[in-house]
């Protein structure tokens, strides 16, 4: 057996290489330039330009330490987090050191007066860096704190997947496995097909989170699962599909839909005596799908409540963990139907 891999160490170091990351150093350090600016002093320059010229020499030296921690972030990784962090601090203020020396000495051979006299370069420099010190601190600080809390969601939404994984009810693989047995002497080709279906299902089931999945394939895993189910439910499980305008190639996470498509059936239709219509229709205005799966139920107080609750928890959990705030599961409850509608942007890779 080959030996057991190590658990990846926890990131303590953000991808300064990341749009968002960079984004919030350079604000953080625009805020910076705008506490100086306002601060009363006895400047005697007009606000604007010092602004400008300010928040140009700020915001190089914020993107140049972003670019070296950014470099260097797989060999500080690789390093103790205590010992890491120290010398990523040390780096950024080395870089403030150095790039307020070289501004400084080339406004003095130009002349143009944007620093200060030329006996106070030392106070130039190392005002600059205790500045560093000061921010630099903090903002690691602030992506330590922020790439834990990634880790325990990341967690969270992992240890939520292997739930639903062992959540496949023992109740459908064994009416499933009766189905299969009682059609092999009369129906022999439907009963491979059905365990093929099923195969296809408890592989999906199977799977790592980390594999994503396409739109096309979770509704083609749906109608394996649909069509299990017409085996034992017969007649009384019918399907009005409307899902043409659905991008396929859409990236979703695994095994986002099925659970939805077995509540409908396990909670609804199942409870019908005569059954019902179990309905799937998407929608997509190329930003965001749109999809809505509605069944028919028995009255409120007749209702079967156990599970239910916690495939709605878990996908949209999964969901937020995907989507952010641009992915939403809602729900419907009427007096006679249940339908859950989902809203997920739609991604480049959908194209």
């Amino acid at each position: 057996m080959p030996a057991p891999t190590a658990a990846p160490r926890p990131s303590w170091l953000p991808d300064f290489c990341s749009l968002p990351v960079l984004f919030a150093v350079m604000i953080v350090a625009e805020l910076l330039v705008l506490v100086i600016l306002i601060a009363p002093s006895d400047e005697s320059r007009p606000l604007l330009p010092r602004l400008t010229t300010t928040s140009v020499f700020v915001q190089w030296l914020a993107l140049l330490c972003a670019v070296c921690l950014c470099q260097l972030r797989a060999p500080l990784q690789r390093l103790p987090p205590w010992l890491g962090v120290a010398v990523a601090y040390v780096l950024m203020l080395l870089v403030t050191v150095l790039g307020s020396a070289l501004v400084f000495r080339l406004d003095q051979e130009l002349g143009l007066g944007l620093t200060l006299p030329v006996q106070f370069e030392a106070r130039f420099v190392w005002r600059n860096a205790a500045l560093c010190a000061l921010i630099g601190a903090a903002l690691l600080r602030y992506f330590y704190v922020f790439e834990q809390w990634r880790e325990r969601v990341r967690a969270e939404a992992k240890a939520r997947f292997d739930a639903l994984q062992a959540r496949i009810r023992p109740h459908f693989l064994f009416n499933s496995m009766n189905t299969i047995a009682s059609l092999i002497p009369l129906r022999p080709q439907e009963a491979e097909r059905a365990v093929e279906n099923l195969a296809d299902l408890f592989r999906a089931a199977l799977g790592d989170e980390a594999t994503p999945s396409t739109l096309g394939a979770e509704l083609d895993l749906v109608r394996r699962y649909l069509d299990i189910e017409k085996l034992r439910l017969g007649e009384r499980l019918r399907v009005d599909w409307d899902v043409a305008e659905l991008p396929p190639a859409m990236p979703v996470p695994a095994l986002l839909l099925q659970p939805l498509i077995e509540n409908a059936v396990y909670h609804g239709i199942q409870q019908l005596p005569a059954g019902g219509t179990l309905r799937v229709r998407g929608r997509c205005d190329g930003r965001h799908v749109e999809i809505e799966i509605r069944n028919p139920c028995p009255p409120a107080a007749a209702r079967a409540r156990s599970g239910r609750g916690m495939a709605l928890a878990n996908t949209r959990a999964r969901i937020e963990y995907h989507f952010g705030r641009r992915g939403t599961l809602d729900v419907d409850a009427g007096a006679e139907y249940y339908a859950c509608r989902l809203r997920l942007p739609v991604t480049a890779e959908a194209d």
